[in-house]
């Protein structure tokens, strides 16, 4: 039985470059000379730090700017509100996420129901697997998520006949 898995997933490779990208402009511009402005990253976890507040959204758009070079899509990432951590200085958390939530994937379920296509849609962890009869209607499946799937990106992988 032909099938493919959808998952919702950032190329740690490409995270990881645009952070050194970002690093590198950061040490480099002029408006950050002398601070300590700068991003940390922990596999899918970043930290932006900063002296204030104005120069840690001046790192965050620098950060974006790089994903958007890289294409790592920046609906992937879930911002944490700005800490103070002494002084002046504060740092903002980002992660990076991995996998179909839960109420995603029920969603997706619900609509691949309710489309009425002859097709099974299994959760399997943070992965859904939707499986037909023909190759056809997984195609018409794969259009209508496309197009009713709009808060994350999804990849359609492991597409299988």
């Amino acid at each position: 039985m032909p099938s493919f898995d959808i998952v919702c997933e950032a190329s740690l490779v490409e995270v990881k470059n645009s952070v050194e990208q970002a690093n590198k402009e950061i040490t480099n511009r002029f408006d950050f000379k002398g601070s300590d402005a700068r991003v940390e990253q922990e596999e899918r976890a970043l930290t932006l730090f900063a002296d204030d507040d104005f120069k840690l959204g001046q790192v965050r758009d620098v950060l974006h700017a790089k994903f958007a070079k890289r294409g790592v899509d920046a609906r992937l990432l879930t911002l944490d509100k700005p800490e103070k951590i002494g002084g002046d200085k504060v740092k903002q958390k980002i992660t990076v996420k991995n996998g179909v939530e839960t109420d995603l994937a029920k969603k997706i379920v619900k609509m691949l129901k309710d489309a009425k296509l002859k097709v099974t849609a299994a959760i399997q962890g943070d992965v859904v697997r939707v499986s037909g009869a023909k190759r056809d209607v997984l195609q018409e499946a794969i259009a209508l998520l496309r197009k009713g799937v709009t808060e994350v990106p999804l990849s359609f992988q492991n597409f299988r006949d």
